[in-house]
């Protein structure tokens, strides 16, 4: 071969690679089975550029489904955590939301009602399946209720939040844990909220569904830990993303300059934000961190 590098570089997973060039004293010229054009005598000096060198990708050869991963916070992890080598399952209620995010990214589309038993159920199953294991499991489906005072949220408001927000975490542990115990590792990632430390008025049950989720994780992460299963959270404050005009009860400039007051960095969490962040609280980077609850709010929260 015209390198030891071009050599190895024939069994390596040649996703992201952007260039390849070898350079030695010019006397004969050829060209190796692979593609690459040479020219051979002396030593070889191989140069491989890289968008993301698959060695240095955080969770190449991991295997991660993500809830609520057809918009926004949800759909920013599943990009990021393809990005970063992972095989994702997009999972979401809306099906079709879920493809539009999974093509892209050769990923896996899956529609689940994280509130239902069964739904959960058949996403566990089907991902086991697919891959022979599950690495990474992102519970970030959630809604709220509009702002109104606690007393005039309906029982079925109340009932749906919680069904999503803290039952689904129930629901997915129920079906994944045993799994995750068998194999001894694995890595969940709660999306919870600033909401669940600094409550916002007229948001109650909506803030307490998400201190529920941040106690759940630690919990989980205690019990956990023998098993090398590894429990964590985020907590984002307010984003681009579809529960946004919940959040505020209306998207006027007016509303989003008062949300924004009150973020010392002054703008809202991004899907990239927390792509990035559940990437390394899933990596092997973190494992030593476990019963987080990281604050990615741009200083909302201090």
């Amino acid at each position: 071969t015209c390198c030891e590098l071009c050599a190895q570089s024939n069994t390596r997973n040649r996703r992201g690679v952007k260039h390849h060039h070898c350079e030695v004293t010019p006397q004969s010229v050829g060209r190796h089975g692979c593609g690459w054009i040479y020219i051979a005598n002396l030593r070889a000096v191989a140069h491989l550029e890289l968008i993301k060198g698959v060695e240095n990708m955080r969770l190449q050869g991991k295997t991660a489904i993500v809830t609520g991963a057809g918009s926004g916070f949800g759909a920013g992890i599943a990009q990021k955590f393809a990005a970063e080598g992972a095989t994702v399952m997009v999972a979401d209620i809306n099906l079709d939301a879920a493809q539009s995010i999974a093509e892209p990214l050769d990923a896996t589309a899956q529609h689940v009602d994280v509130s239902r038993d069964s739904s959960v159920g058949d996403m566990i199953a089907t991902a086991q399946a697919l891959w022979g294991r599950i690495d990474i499991l992102v519970n970030n489906a959630g809604i709220t209720h509009l702002p109104q005072a606690m007393d005039q949220v309906s029982e079925a408001e109340f009932d749906q939040v919680f069904a999503v927000n803290a039952k689904s975490v129930y629901l997915t542990a129920r079906h994944l844990v045993p799994l995750l115990k068998r194999q001894r590792s694995g890595a969940i990632l709660n999306i919870a909220s600033t909401a669940g430390v600094s409550p916002r008025p007229n948001l109650n049950w909506y803030n307490a569904s998400k201190g529920w989720m941040i106690t759940a994780t630690k919990a989980m992460a205690v019990e956990l830990a023998p098993f090398n299963i590894r429990v964590n959270a985020l907590n984002p404050v307010a984003g681009e993303t579809p529960l946004l005009a919940s959040f505020m009860g209306e998207d006027t400039p007016e509303m989003r300059a008062k949300f924004l007051s009150t973020i010392p960095l002054g703008r809202f969490s991004t899907p990239q934000d927390m792509g990035h962040a559940a990437s390394f609280l899933c990596s092997d980077e973190a494992s030593m961190i476990t019963g987080v609850a990281l604050e990615v709010d741009g200083g909302r929260c201090i």
